[in-house]
């Protein structure tokens, strides 16, 4: 995971914040902040992410192409354009079946 945030005041095109790697995930740090994160997420053909469970909200926006997103054993299907918020203490996986990318955005303030 690329820890670098983002260049600021700077334009950038938001589906080429991160590129694609085959058989892999990348991630680019957008905002690092002690109250929360903002990354871009690429995911290769048949990649994504084991389920866990996260004690903030996660908000996920897709921004290239297609992907499955499971809370609570509930799959959800979203395409570039839409997005999700995930529930704290909610379990939750991302699959893709085709190569997307996302936005990531966890809000870590209010949980005190």
């Amino acid at each position: 995971m690329n820890h670098k945030e983002l260049e600021k005041s700077k334009i950038h095109a938001t589906s080429q914040i991160v590129g694609y790697l085959s058989n892999s995930v990348l991630s680019r740090t957008i905002i690092e902040k002690i109250t929360g994160n903002i990354s871009a997420i690429s995911f290769d053909d048949g990649e994504g992410l084991p389920e866990k469970t996260s004690p903030f909200d996660t908000f996920i926006q897709i921004i290239e192409g297609k992907a499955e997103i499971i809370i609570d054993g509930n799959p959800y299907f979203l395409e570039e354009g839409e997005c999700i918020t995930i529930p704290a203490h909610q379990s939750n996986a991302i699959k893709g079946n085709k190569r997307f990318k996302m936005i990531l955005t966890i809000i870590k303030s209010g949980y005190e």
